[in-house]
């Protein structure tokens, strides 16, 4: 069982900055793939960026190209997103998640764990 527990969230004005994080327990974080996903009421799961077990591949969704950055540090069991240049739109709880395959997929279907999420609130 992995337990994935978020922190970072809260409130920035616009085109602020903020990181997240996601602290996995279990002692073979090196081998899941990572990710970032974001809801808003009443819509579904939007995929953020995803990164494969080594950090070699990474995806991001075309709203968050230039502004966000995924990495991982395997020493310390955790996955980070630092978001920059934030607006209003990317309001949202933010899930981290893992798969044990370790490929870095771009569906929530495809993690088979998840943290409790972090409400990220940019204000105009």
């Amino acid at each position: 069982q992995v337990q994935l527990v978020e922190s970072g969230g809260g409130l920035v004005q616009a085109g602020g900055s903020l990181r997240l994080s996601c602290t996995a327990s279990g002692r073979t974080f090196s081998s899941y793939a990572m990710a970032w996903f974001r809801q808003v009421p009443g819509k579904e799961r939007e995929s953020v960026a995803t990164i494969d077990w080594s950090g070699g591949t990474i995806y991001y969704a075309d709203s968050v190209k230039g502004r966000f950055t995924i990495s991982r540090d395997n020493a310390k069991n955790t996955v980070y997103l630092q978001m920059n240049s934030l607006k209003p739109e990317d309001t949202a709880v933010y899930y981290c998640a893992a798969t044990i395959s370790g490929t870095a997929y771009f569906t929530p279907n495809r993690y088979e764990y998840w943290g409790q999420g972090t409400q990220v609130t940019v204000s105009s």
